[in-house]
């Protein structure tokens, strides 16, 4: 069932930013005067098709994993006199470089449009209020403590967890010091701390900047009952049901989910006994936690979760604007995504950002499906950021891309020519090599994280 749900996720998500991304170069396209033969989301057979009063075939195709606009071209096929002017490679450079960055650009539109109803909708945030703090840790040597609230990193205000996170990841394979801002529980001057880095992180897989630098946030205990299991999971197949209390694990008392965890997380594949409460019953199970792997540190998962708990007062915030101020804040939110999506890419291209983090379509498809469970605003805000991300990747000056398309046209700007055929096919049989080296690359990570 999960399977179905990330996959429907997925096939949502692409066909959503492939429909918006194709549907620029097809607006501008024809109002430039170009004659548009196909409009397809998704490669090969087509599943559904119909055509216009103008004679463009719309099609969703059977692999939803991109799409194309085919315009009338006469390097790809005779076409009648009458019908030339129609052509795209007969348009001034100027609208074929309209046409070419029109994909792109109605990315960068529809994450503002996206980030626009999220914030109109509004939105929970967890205040960075720091529950706990890892001994000898940067944050504790920096002097932060428990309870504090931050208030900004390097300089820039945080109101959320979320928001730190994103200014720590851009600080990733960084050296020098990450300022941060903080204030104490009924005190109202502010402090800060500076925690010196160097070559931070860099070239690690997965990084989790806040726990790297040893603070956790606030996380009320839960009581040690189990709400649900996974089908098929270690819990299940060992007897563990909805409902039930632990009591101790191998003879150890377990007060609080927290406890439960710890246990689980540090018996990979042993046999272990859980001692439960079920329906006013004490029971003993013997299960064997599966063990995952991440970052090199080997853990047990049972495949098991705790009921919800209710945070404290004023650890969730709303966060909601009027239109016309979420406007601004859509047009921020995507200038601030977009600054460190590029900074992230340039990282990875010198390799201060391991290329284990690249992600394919396997983890495109697992982190829509959480967004999508998590509610209509997480999973606006994940289209927004892959829109960026779609824009950005295209607009790179890789031929067969349309940033390597803008490439050749504003060549052609400069010399008053075009370069000759010859250059431009070779340029983009490099460019389908590199391409398909990076698939290759983002898939084997996704497999690898299997």
């Amino acid at each position: 069932m999960e399977f179905f749900q990330k996959a429907l996720a997925f096939i949502v998500t692409l066909g959503v930013l492939v429909t918006i991304h194709e549907f620029g170069h097809f607006w501008v396209a024809r109002r430039c005067g170009v004659k548009i033969l196909r409009f397809s989301v998704g490669f090969g057979s087509a599943l559904l098709s119909w055509k216009d009063k103008q004679g463009t075939e719309f099609v969703i195709a059977a692999l939803p994993l991109g799409g194309y606009v085919k315009m009338l071209d006469e390097r790809e096929g005779d076409v009648p006199v009458e019908e030339r002017h129609l052509t795209f490679n007969q348009q001034t450079v100027g609208k074929r470089i309209a046409i070419a960055a029109a994909g792109p650009i109605a990315n960068f539109i529809f994450a503002v449009f996206a980030y626009w109803c999220m914030f109109v909708l509004g939105i929970q945030a967890l205040a960075p209020v720091v529950g706990s703090i890892s001994d000898n840790s940067p944050a504790q040597q920096a002097g932060i403590v428990v309870g504090a609230e931050l208030t900004s990193v390097d300089g820039s205000p945080v109101y959320s967890w979320g928001d730190v996170n994103m200014q720590l990841v851009g600080r990733l394979g960084d050296s020098g010091v990450i300022e941060f801002g903080y204030k104490l529980p009924d005190e109202s001057l502010p402090h800060e701390a500076s925690v010196p880095i160097n070559d931070w992180l860099i070239g690690k897989v997965e990084p989790n900047p806040v726990l790297e630098l040893g603070m956790r946030s606030l996380i009320p205990d839960a009581p040690a009952v189990v709400h649900g299991v996974t089908p098929g999971g270690r819990a299940q197949q060992g007897g563990v049901e909805p409902g039930d209390r632990v009591v101790a694990v191998e003879g150890r008392p377990v007060t609080n989910w927290s406890d439960f965890v710890r246990e689980i997380k540090a018996s990979p594949e042993k046999q272990i006994t859980l001692s439960l409460e079920r329906a006013g019953r004490s029971l003993d199970v013997s299960i064997r936690p599966e063990a995952r792997e991440r970052n090199g540190e080997t853990y047990g998962v049972i495949g098991a979760e705790a009921k919800a708990t209710e945070w404290p007062p004023g650890m969730l915030r709303d966060v909601q604007y009027s239109p016309l101020v979420a406007v601004g804040k859509a047009l921020e939110e995507t200038w601030d995504m977009t600054l460190l999506t590029l900074t992230a890419l340039k990282k990875i291209v010198t390799g201060r950002i391991s290329v284990e983090n690249l992600g394919g379509p396997i983890t495109i498809a697992s982190a829509a499906g959480i967004s999508a469970k998590s509610g209509l605003e997480a999973f606006l805000g994940f289209l927004a950021y892959l829109s960026i991300s779609l824009g950005i990747l295209n607009l790179l000056p890789i031929p067969v891309l349309d940033g390597g398309h803008l490439l050749y046209y504003f060549v052609e700007l400069i010399r008053g020519k075009p370069l000759s055929e010859e250059k431009q096919q070779l340029g983009i049989k490099v460019g389908m090599a590199l391409i398909a080296f990076v698939m290759l690359l983002a898939f084997y990570n996704d497999l690898s994280k299997l």
